[in-house]
């Protein structure tokens, strides 16, 4: 059973792609199960993520099925191993919904995020002082204590991008960038982290103009993962005022990955959104711009 027993993202993920393989194989459930001496319960629950497979039985079953690409079937055999890995963010589990700490193990696992924020500035990249802001200001009481490990947390996640461990890129609507003129105590350090990240290898910073009210509209933040060596979007977490949901559905991460790809298009370029960055930061530095902001 995976920890907690729960399906946890992991096991959901590895069962969802043995299924497909299966399908594609045109191999039954009966069958999967003779090749791993197993029962089809288990071959069910396995590919419903509700038990754990081990790094033999996934390599048996991809023999079954037929699989040869080794990327592939290294993937996978390595999901399978960390499908019950305890990760750091468990260390915070009595302050993390479970809810976020799967947005976390995806976070983890990526080898490519994609972010759509209208509202705020990607987690990925607050400053400690604008993530606390921005926690300590939601729409339910939090606190202090609490305030200050989960900027911890949002920090922790943080250095695996910072060490260039996954590729990043974010769009961003300019009202939330905007928006920063209004807070004194946040704005230049948040500004001048935005195009410290910006000018990283392995992150494109992308702003979409506040006249692009149309594009904005198609969608609330979400968050695109990707998990192998190209960038196809595999799983997509999207944020409400009480939860993050996992899709996973192809036909659902197929709209995710058109609507991010209109914002894209319809944003600035990340030249254009770096020099659209240091006018507000300017304007976050002079006295005079930021006393005459309501």
């Amino acid at each position: 059973m995976p920890a907690g027993g729960r399906p946890t993202v992991r096991s959901r993920r590895l069962g969802s792609a043995l299924k497909r393989l299966r399908d594609a194989a045109g191999v039954d459930q009966s069958a999967a199960a003779e090749a791993i001496m197993k029962s089809v319960t288990k071959v069910s629950r396995l590919e419903s993520g509700q038990a754990s497979a081990s790094a033999l039985e996934v390599r048996t079953l991809l023999d079954r099925y037929g699989v040869t690409d080794e990327a592939e079937r290294g993937r996978l055999e390595n999901l399978a191993r960390s499908s019950n890995q305890r990760g750091w963010w468990l260390d915070h589990q009595e302050t993390l919904r479970p809810d976020y700490a799967d947005h976390i193990t995806l976070e983890s696992d990526s080898t490519y995020i994609r972010s759509w924020e209208p509202a705020l500035i990607p987690g990925l990249l607050q400053t400690p002082e604008y993530a606390e802001s921005v926690i300590a200001a939601g729409p339910t009481f939090i606190a202090h204590d609490r305030v200050v490990e989960l900027v911890k947390v949002r920090q922790e996640r943080q250095k695996r991008m910072e060490e260039g461990g996954v590729n990043f890129t974010a769009i961003v609507w300019d009202p939330a960038i905007s928006a920063l003129l209004h807070d004194r105590d946040v704005a230049t350090g948040q500004l001048a982290r935005l195009l410290e990240a910006g000018q990283r290898q392995n992150v494109t910073l992308q702003i979409l103009p506040g006249s692009a009210s149309k594009a904005a509209g198609m969608s609330g933040p979400f968050v695109g993962f990707s998990f192998g060596v190209e960038p196809v979007v595999e799983a997509v977490t999207v944020r409400t005022v009480t939860n993050t949901t996992v899709v996973e559905d192809p036909k659902d991460l197929a709209v995710y990955t058109n609507v991010f790809d209109q914002l894209r298009s319809a944003a600035m370029s990340p030249e254009e959104s770096a020099d659209h960055l240091r006018k507000i930061l300017n304007k976050a530095e002079s006295p005079s711009e930021m006393e005459e902001k309501p």
